[in-house]
């Protein structure tokens, strides 16, 4: 299995420079801001041991990929500034992407499958516990993060512990062993973490953590494995990111395609 990431830009038009990606200043809708403060104020070291122990035991649906791309058809991430697709014509947005740049299978899959875990939402969830940008709790928060003034908020952040630089943990612990503010990225990883080349598993349990993939945050966290698989939620953010200015899917067109990609790294039914 070919594991090696090329670095290449997605092949695609786009409306926006680079720099007008993630433009939290001139926001695409006015729920964003309110989105993050929710989400700031309640991501505690608490609440994520609550919904880990909650959604982890993978005891909730018997369930197909493909099954869950339909069921995310209604769901509108009211985080992200860029899009307001449906998340099925983001998947296929993110995998064709990656598709045009030649990269292999289960990249590709990887983009298709990225967000099934906001499907939280569709289960009672507000989506400032589901979606948005992704940060260690138990440890002092990081200036880096988005609306860094939101996090005055949350009782953490007085903590006597958790408001230090290191918090729960050391030194170059590892991020598998750090907890992250709760959300989809963490529970597609469980869902499919037996499936997938180790890339993969870091794309998506890693993606929304962008203080620490775009601002170099929490550097002192990560371990060896950590900072040599940092090339692949790198490399998956160019599609996940750049791709949205593509344009609308056609999500029916592709299902064939799709679909055959689906059975081959998920044959059967997973637990979610």
């Amino acid at each position: 299995m070919d594991t090696s990431p090329t670095p290449a830009d997605p092949v695609s038009p786009r409306q926006k420079t680079p720099d007008q990606y993630r433009n939290y200043e001139a926001e695409a809708r006015s729920t964003v801001k309110e989105f993050y403060r929710q989400n700031h104020a309640h991501q505690t070291v608490d609440f994520v041991l609550a919904k880990k122990k909650e959604y982890l035991g993978l005891n909730r649906k018997r369930m197909r990929v493909w099954e869950a791309l339909e069921y995310l058809e209604t769901l509108v991430d009211d985080s992200d500034p860029d899009t307001d697709l449906t998340q099925i014509e983001h998947a296929m947005q993110t995998a064709e992407a990656i598709r045009r740049a030649d990269q292999p299978r289960w990249f590709i899959v990887t983009g298709l499958i990225h967000d099934l875990g906001k499907m939280m939402c569709l289960w009672g969830e507000p989506q400032w516990a589901v979606v948005g940008d992704t940060f260690p709790v138990g440890c002092a928060f990081s200036e880096k993060i988005v609306y860094p003034e939101f996090l005055e908020l949350n009782p953490d952040r007085h903590h006597p512990v958790y408001s230090t630089r290191l918090g729960i943990y050391e030194e170059g612990v590892g991020l598998d062993r750090v907890h992250l503010s709760w959300g989809h990225d963490e529970y597609i990883y469980h869902v499919v973490k037996d499936r997938l080349p180790l890339g993969a598993l870091y794309a998506l349990r890693y993606h929304s953590f962008y203080p620490w993939h775009k601002e170099g945050a929490y550097e002192y966290l990560t371990n060896a494995q950590d900072r040599e698989n940092l090339k692949w939620v790198k490399a998956f953010n160019r599609y996940d990111l750049y791709s949205k200015g593509d344009g609308q899917p056609d999500t029916r067109g592709l299902r064939p395609y799709y679909e055959d990609l689906v059975n081959e790294f998920f044959p059967e039914p997973l637990n979610w």
